[in-house]
């Protein structure tokens, strides 16, 4: 049977791929020690997922292992070995703002993993095709020279400008600030990439701006409109930072994007590089997010306004997918983000201790 290695498998994107691909026949190997509790805490934890992929799935195998652990990762790829048809690479350090209270952890994670897990899959499994899930982080706070018109409730490009279907994949990555999370974010699309070019590996780095969806363990600094459901929810308080809360995120449901995985392992190319969300059609701001958590749960949100911005944040990201969907013509975003929320809502009732809206 083929097999699929899946790093931070119990992570949204790594869940929803598991899900997805045992389904289709795979044997799934999970990878995930469970870091994200070390990051953000015990509410953050997704040990409850862990236990839901092995007790659903028959074809699930799962190893605690860390990703910087050469020799455990060289072991498992060892076992598998050209079994292996496709690697995700979905753990990561994720948070922007947690970077910076440990570079080292951040940097180790996000770029020396990858770089394990690249050698591994050129050693033991050189024809698997490797999905890296990358970030729009890696363009640093270059959007936020673009020219914006503030409206009633977001802040919008101006429809003349050649970014206004969203940011390509050209945007330039130099002379601009991009946190030590998209720097290390960087280090691992680049080498990605050069694994693609140098060795002819089928690789692919997609940048993702906020992926989402109900398998989502959200917490303050990572996973914002997860969170903010939870937040409207239980009414836990939230904290809004700057930009008078009009900053616009596009919005991407895990199962569209584990679609577009699909599509690029059906049809592999090497070294790929896209720019991945929900676009035009899955996207919202602060105050449009907070509007419809209200409309769904019946709850005022419990927020606070913070009027210095998180230090090089994006004010809007739109992400331009046509250069995706070109490549991939049978590909769509299928969830806006008023559906994505109400997933969110109804999924996660009994999890966060919330009774339904009458």
């Amino acid at each position: 049977m083929s097999a699929a290695i899946i790093t931070g498998s119990s992570g949204l994107v790594g869940s929803e791929a598991a899900l997805y691909f045992e389904a289709l026949g795979f044997d799934v190997i999970g990878i995930d020690n469970g870091m994200r509790e070390m990051y953000f805490g015990h509410s953050a934890s997704t040990q409850w997922m862990t236990a839901k992929l092995k007790n659903e799935l028959r074809h699930y195998t799962h190893y605690d292992v860390d990703i910087r652990d050469t020799n455990a990762i060289n072991r498992i790829f060892a076992k598998y070995s050209t079994d292996i048809q496709l690697v995700i690479h979905a753990a990561a350090q994720p948070s922007h703002d947690w970077a910076a209270t440990d570079p080292v952890t951040d940097f180790t994670v996000n770029a020396n993993g990858t770089s394990i897990l690249l050698e591994a899959t050129r050693r033991y499994a050189p024809e698997a095709v490797f999905i890296y899930m990358s970030t729009n982080k890696v363009y640093g706070d270059r959007p936020n020279t673009l020219p914006l018109v503030e409206q009633e409730t977001r802040w919008e490009i101006d429809p003349c400008h050649a970014y206004a279907n969203g940011i390509p994949e050209t945007m330039p990555v130099d002379a601009t600030l991009h946190s030590l999370f998209g720097a290390s974010k960087l280090a691992a699309d680049v080498l990605v990439q050069e694994y693609g070019r140098y060795f002819g590996m089928k690789t692919v780095c997609f940048r993702g701006g906020c992926l989402t969806g109900p398998n989502h363990s959200g917490t303050q600094l990572h996973g914002f409109l997860a969170y903010l459901m939870k937040c409207a929810m239980t009414g836990a308080p939230y904290t809004v930072f700057g930009y008078k809360k009009k900053q616009v995120r596009d919005n991407i449901h895990s199962a569209d994007l584990i679609h577009a995985f699909h599509q690029f392992f059906l049809d592999p190319r090497c070294g790929m590089a896209y720019n991945m969300g929900g676009g035009r059609f899955s996207n919202c701001s602060m105050l449009e997010a907070i509007a419809l958590c209200k409309e769904i749960t019946g709850n005022v949100l419990n927020h606070t306004y913070v009027e210095q911005g998180r230090r090089g944040d994006h004010i809007w990201w739109i992400s331009d997918i046509s250069r995706f969907k070109a490549d991939y013509p049978d590909w769509s975003v299928q969830f806006g983000v008023k559906e994505i929320l109400q997933q969110i809502y109804e999924l996660n009732m009994e999890r966060w201790g919330v009774e339904c809206l009458a």
